[in-house]
C-alpha cells in the first residue's frame, strides 16, 4: 500500500506512484479571492483526478463565516461519497501552485488522517514537467469506508484565540503585511482592517518560491526565529485559507503543537466588542 512520509510530495513522486491501488489524486483548486475567474481557459486535471469542493461541499454549510469546518458526520459522509477509504493515500493539488490544497490537508490531518500530501507546485508544475492532463471530468467513485477520528488541538476558536492574545502567545498571521497593518482595505465589504492583538505576520508567501514549498531547512530558518522552544503555534489568515499554507509548513519544518483558528479574521473583526490592532 502507497504511504505519504511528508506532507509535501514532488511531481515526480506522484507520476512514479499514479497507478497505486489506493492513490487518490484530488483537484481542490479554488478561486482566490479578489479574482473573478480562475482561469479564462478550458479547465484542465491531472488525470482520475477527483474534484474536492471547499466552497459547497466541505465545509459548514450553515456556517456564519466563510471556509470553516464542517461537523464530523457531514466531512465523514461526504469524503466516503467520494470514494476515500481508511487506507487510501491522498494527494492534493490546486491550480495556483500550493494555494487551497493545504486546507485540505489539513481538514484530513484535523479529521485524523495522515496518509496525505500536497502536490509541490501543484498543477502548474505538474502541467510545466509535462505529465499527463485531461480536461475536468466528474468521477463517481465506489463509497468509501473512511472514518474521522477528530483531533481538536488542530483547531482553535475565536475563544481560545482570544486568551491566547491575552496571554502573548504566538498567533501567526498569514494574510500580506498590507492588510496586517490595515494600509489596505480587505477584500471583503465592510469588514475592520487590523490584526490580532499580539500576533505577528508571517505572509504565507514568505515559505513558497514560484508556487512551491521551500525546503525543509528555509522553512526551519524562518520558524525557529519565531519560535525556536517549539511553543505552541496558532495560525491565522482571512478565512482560513492560507493559515493552513502556514500549518503545513511548520509540519513540514518539524513543528507538531500548532493549530488552524477556524473563521481567522474574518470570525475575530466582525465580533465588534474584540480588540483589533492597527
Amino acid at each position: 500500500m502507497l504511504t505519504v512520509d511528508s506532507p509535501i510530495v514532488s511531481v515526480d513522486w506522484l507520476q512514479d506512484n499514479l497507478h497505486a491501488n489506493n492513490l487518490i489524486v484530488l483537484d481542490a483548486s479554488l478561486e482566490k479571492v479578489g479574482k473573478d475567474v480562475l482561469d479564462a481557459i478550458e479547465k484542465k486535471q491531472i488525470k482520475n483526478a477527483v474534484f474536492f469542493d471547499l466552497k459547497n461541499v466541505f465545509l459548514d454549510l450553515k456556517g456564519t463565516y466563510p471556509n470553516t469546518i464542517p461537523s464530523k458526520e457531514h466531512f465523514e459522509k461526504e469524503v466516503r461519497k467520494i470514494g476515500i477509504n481508511k487506507d487510501s493515500c491522498i494527494v492534493v493539488y490546486d491550480d495556483l501552485g500550493i494555494y487551497s490544497a493545504p486546507r485540505v490537508w489539513w481538514l484530513f490531518t484535523t479529521f485524523g488522517f495522515t496518509n496525505i500530501a500536497v502536490l509541490n507546485g501543484g498543477f502548474p508544475a505538474w502541467k510545466n514537467a509535462g505529465f499527463e492532463v485531461e480536461s475536468k471530468k466528474e468521477r463517481k467513485n465506489a463509497t468509501g469506508n473512511f472514518e474521522v477520528n477528530f483531533k481538536k488541538n488542530r483547531l482553535s476558536t475565536t475563544a481560545s484565540v482570544f486568551m491566547a492574545s491575552r496571554d502573548k502567545k504566538i498567533i501567526l498571521d498569514a494574510r500580506s503585511k498590507a492588510r496586517f497593518d490595515a494600509t489596505e482595505p480587505e477584500p471583503r465589504k465592510n469588514l475592520r482592517g487590523g490584526h490580532i492583538p499580539n500576533s505577528k505576520n508571517l505572509p504565507y508567501t514568505e515559505l513558497l518560491v514560484d508556487g512551491k514549498m521551500k525546503s525543509k531547512k528555509e522553512l526551519q530558518k524562518i520558524f525557529s526565529k519565531i519560535n525556536p522552544n517549539h511553543e505552541e503555534m496558532i495560525f491565522t489568515c482571512g478565512s482560513g485559507i492560507t493559515a493552513c499554507i502556514l500549518a503545513i509548513g511548520a509540519a513540514k519544518a518539524g513543528y507538531t503543537n500548532y493549530s488552524v483558528y477556524d473563521g481567522s479574521w474574518t470570525a475575530w473583526a466582525s465580533e465588534l466588542e474584540l480588540p483589533v490592532e492597527k
